[in-house]
């Protein structure tokens, strides 16, 4: 008995001191799991915020030879935000110099979204008249259920964004009407904001709601959204879009952020997710999972 003791001591003493191969892409008690659901593809939406105003069609087809799957433009109208940007002509200005789709997120007034929808509607569709994504936020919209049925009415693709505060309940009644769902990481205004980690909790929610009640949308984030733990922390919870403004354009080369963006996400939904303080030189290196 003596013996056997002895004997596992040494084992136990030898693995203590045994290296350490790989990374730990997730807690070594945590089981490993998939996003919730069969995934949905990831796609990369930069924010055109950082972008150079003044050259804003040149900037767009960097963008589009970049590899991405669509461009946004943060519509603000220093009353709903205390910013103010751009309007529906620069958006349609923009479309002779990119094939990319656009996406155009009304972060203005119940008052501005009412009167100028139809218009942002049509500057955000197609070279051929394909849909453009219009984000409207239920915080602005005294009718929520109208203004994504107008927008669906008018040839565009009707979307809902909820500010940091916002529950997730407070879209759950119109989830039949819309085509993508935005989960805003950050309150909504400023370009270069920290992520605010807390609203996984949103998206693993409207997720569960996506699957179990059969729902078609797809579940977008914006704000502080990064190529490191902040994006593959949001796939894993069941985001599919990612929004990025200064976390794409703190790239040279804009085709290097794209690719390094949509490889976080791709494999955190795979169950490769990075943690805090992690970077893709340890995603790289995770060539099986750790269990």
């Amino acid at each position: 008995m003596r013996v056997a003791v002895i004997a596992l001591s040494l084992v136990a003493g030898a693995s203590a001191f045994a290296p350490v191969l790989l990374p730990k892409l997730r807690p070594r008690t945590a089981p490993l799991k998939m996003v919730y659901g069969t995934p949905r593809p990831v796609q990369i939406i930069p924010s055109v915020l950082p972008a150079d105003w003044a050259n804003m069609g040149a900037e767009c087809k960097k963008l589009e030879d970049a590899g991405v799957d669509r461009i946004q433009f943060d519509v603000m109208d220093g009353n709903f935000v205390p910013n103010l940007t751009f309007g529906p002509e620069l958006i349609k200005a923009c479309r002779k110099y990119t094939k990319v789709p656009f996406e155009t997120q009304l972060m203005v007034s119940n008052y501005a979204s009412d009167t100028m929808l139809d218009e942002y509607v049509a500057a955000s569709k197609g070279q051929n008249g394909e849909p453009g994504v219009v984000i409207v936020h239920v915080e602005a919209c005294t009718h929520l259920h109208r203004s994504l049925s107008r927008i669906r009415a008018a040839g565009g693709s009707p979307s809902v964004a909820l500010n940091p505060h916002t529950p997730a309940e407070a879209v759950e009644n119109v989830l039949d009407l819309v085509d993508h769902v935005l989960v805003m990481t950050v309150n909504p205004g400023f370009g270069g904001q920290a992520y605010i980690p807390t609203m996984l909790e949103k998206i693993k929610k409207l997720r569960k709601w996506c699957v179990d009640r059969g729902y078609d949308y797809d579940i977008e984030v914006d704000g502080g959204v990064k190529a490191d733990w902040t994006i593959a922390a949001c796939a894993d919870a069941g985001a599919n879009c990612f929004i990025a403004g200064s976390g794409m354009f703190a790239y040279d080369d804009l085709a290097e952020g794209c690719s390094d963006l949509r490889k976080v996400a791709d494999a955190a939904m795979k169950g490769k997710v990075l943690q805090k303080g992690q970077t893709l030189k340890d995603l790289d290196l995770a060539k099986e999972p750790v269990g």
